[in-house]
Formats: structure tokens, C-alpha cells, sequence
């Protein structure tokens, strides 16, 4: 049964929402703006009620992982159905494993798991986002807090190291944003 909770989780992660946005209005979302199926990128390219729509979308799938972990097998599984969704995001079967860079995804999971952390680490995102206008800043700031915010909150050390694996995956999804954020060559929200 575990097992057959992950590969759901997986499959769930997998449901490309922002590119199922951009089917429904005849565009292919890869092939504009930054080429990401996630929020960002179909909110400057389908607009706000688009974007909106992609985020609760992906933040909705990571949730529901979590809740189907949490159901079948409690605190362990949960984890590993959160995992699996991020990864179903990121690399989505359904889309060569071509996916988005797991920031709404993994705030459904942290959501699902300990939503007191997840609200700090979005307020925290909404600061740097107003501060910087830089939407990538934001989301790498936000995803690199969550270990601190899993000590703060004194969760559970399983907690921590899994904040501390997504923080990795977010990191390494946002090379090319920092790259460019280093080059001065990144684009701003208006």
C-alpha cells in the first residue's frame, strides 16, 4: 500500500497544471517566457486568473500527497508522498520529466505537513519579493529557511531533514535564476 501511495503521489505532483492552463488557451506554456510550467511563468504569460488558478493547482497537489501519505500510513509515509509529489512536479512523466522548479508544490506539502512553518516561509517570501521585486530571490530565500523554520517550531528531526532535501532540490531547480540574479540579468515582477 505504501508503495501504491507514492506512485499516486508521484502521478498526483505530475499533473502539469500551468501547462494544462496554456493547452486550454492553445499555447504550448514552454515555448514563452521563461519556458516554466510553474506559476511565474503563467501568470506573466496567461495573466493573474491564470497564475492564481496554477497556484493552487500545484500548491493543491503537494498538499494532497501529503493528506494521501498521512491516510494510508501516517508520518512516514506522508514524507515520502510529499517527496514523490515535488519530484512529480519537477519531473513529470507526463512531460518528458520536464517540469517546474517545485516552490507551490512544495508550500502544499509543507502546508500538509506543519502549516505554522509554511506561512512563515511564505510571509518571509512576500518580504523579499516586495523588497527585491525579484520573484526567484523570494523563492530560494523561502525554501532555504524551512530547516530554520522546522528548529524553531521544534519539529520533528524526520521534518528538518526532509525541509533540508527540498531546500537542496529548490536550490538546484533555481540555478539559472541565480546565475542570473549574479549577472544582474533577471527579470523583475512590475
Amino acid at each position: 500500500m505504501a508503495v501504491l501511495a507514492v506512485v499516486v503521489s508521484y502521478l498526483i505532483g505530475s499533473v502539469p497544471v500551468g501547462y494544462l492552463l496554456g493547452r486550454a488557451r492553445g499555447i504550448d506554456i514552454r515555448q514563452h517566457g521563461s519556458g516554466n510550467i510553474g506559476t511565474t511563468n503563467v501568470w506573466r504569460t496567461l495573466g493573474p486568473v491564470a497564475g492564481t488558478i496554477a497556484l493552487i493547482g500545484d500548491t493543491g497537489k503537494g498538499f494532497a500527497a501529503v493528506l494521501l501519505g498521512r491516510y494510508l500510513g501516517g508520518h512516514g509515509l506522508e514524507l515520502a508522498c510529499g517527496l514523490a509529489a515535488i519530484a512529480g512536479h519537477s519531473w513529470p512523466v507526463f512531460l518528458g520529466f520536464r517540469g517546474g522548479k517545485i516552490i507551490a508544490t512544495g508550500l502544499g506539502v509543507f502546508l500538509g505537513l506543519t502549516p505554522a512553518a509554511a506561512l512563515f516561509a511564505l510571509g518571509l517570501w512576500m518580504v523579499v519579493v516586495a523588497a527585491f521585486r525579484y520573484v526567484s530571490l523570494g523563492s530560494i530565500v523561502a525554501a532555504v529557511s524551512m530547516p530554520l523554520w522546522m528548529l524553531v517550531l521544534k519539529q520533528p528531526r524526520e521534518y528538518l531533514v526532509f525541509a533540508l532535501v527540498v531546500a537542496v532540490i529548490a536550490v538546484y531547480k533555481h540555478m539559472p535564476n541565480i546565475r542570473r540574479l549574479l549577472a544582474g540579468t533577471e527579470s523583475k515582477i512590475r
